[in-house]
């Protein structure tokens, strides 16, 4: 499998996981973009940093060649996977912890 198909994916799981698996629905919520939005520009400048000083270096055969500040577009999908797989499961587990203690308090 390349870094593209594992990167495309990685953000089709994701949003999986997110929508029907544990039904956080975080791509439907405008803080979710919000907070993305303040996340990707950082990305986009650590990426930027990495690559044009050619400390990360990538195969020319394994991403389809598509750069954004410098960086293959594959690394802004699996950007979005790890920081939507983050906070699914930090809204899930922040949920089932509101949950057991509103039990304890009855």
């Amino acid at each position: 499998m390349s870094y593209t198909q594992l990167a495309v994916t990685s953000v089709l799981l994701a949003g999986a996981i997110d929508m029907w698996a544990i039904r956080t629905r975080l791509l439907i919520s405008k803080v979710f973009w919000t907070s993305y939005a303040i996340i990707v520009s950082f990305q986009l400048l650590t990426n930027w940093w990495l690559t044009s000083r050619n400390i990360v270096i990538y195969d020319r055969h394994a991403i389809t060649g598509v750069r954004i500040a410098s960086a293959p577009v594959e690394d802004l999908l699996f950007g979005f996977a790890l920081v939507l797989g983050v906070l699914t499961l930090w809204v899930f587990w922040g949920r089932r912890e509101n949950q057991r203690a509103a039990r304890a308090r009855k």
